[in-house]
């Protein structure tokens, strides 16, 4: 996201892509948390949101997260946000492509059941 709000070339061509073959883009209400910063511009984020799905982490996704991470061997200290963006794209629809710039720990938690994209 945060290369998405900086107007990142590969990015912003990525989800116009999706876009346009009517794919939806889909994001975690956390990876918000995650991106903003005190520099972010917070009119740019809300307009890009805008255009998004945001996906809410509740209770039964949260416990779905710990079992990934206990799968994994990974400790929610360090990995709690990607393991919840992790169980969220495991319960989108099929195919799912997540872009990311941590594709080693996603795979960790994801498998082969998400197509990575490093970004």
């Amino acid at each position: 996201m945060s290369k998405f709000i900086d107007d990142e070339t590969t990015v912003s061509a990525m989800v116009a892509e999706a876009r346009s073959r009517d794919v939806e883009v889909v994001i975690s209400a956390l990876t918000i948390i995650e991106a903003a910063h005190r520099r972010t511009n917070r009119s740019r984020l809300t307009w890009l949101l805008s255009g998004m799905r945001i996906v809410h982490i509740g209770e039964e996704e949260a416990k779905a997260a710990s079992d990934l991470l206990a799968a994994a061997g990974l400790h929610g200290h360090t990995y709690a946000i990607d393991a919840a963006l992790a169980e969220m794209a495991l319960r989108q629809p099929k195919p799912v492509v997540m872009l990311t710039s941590d594709i080693d720990d996603m795979k960790k938690l994801c498998g082969d059941r998400v197509h990575l994209v490093a970004v």
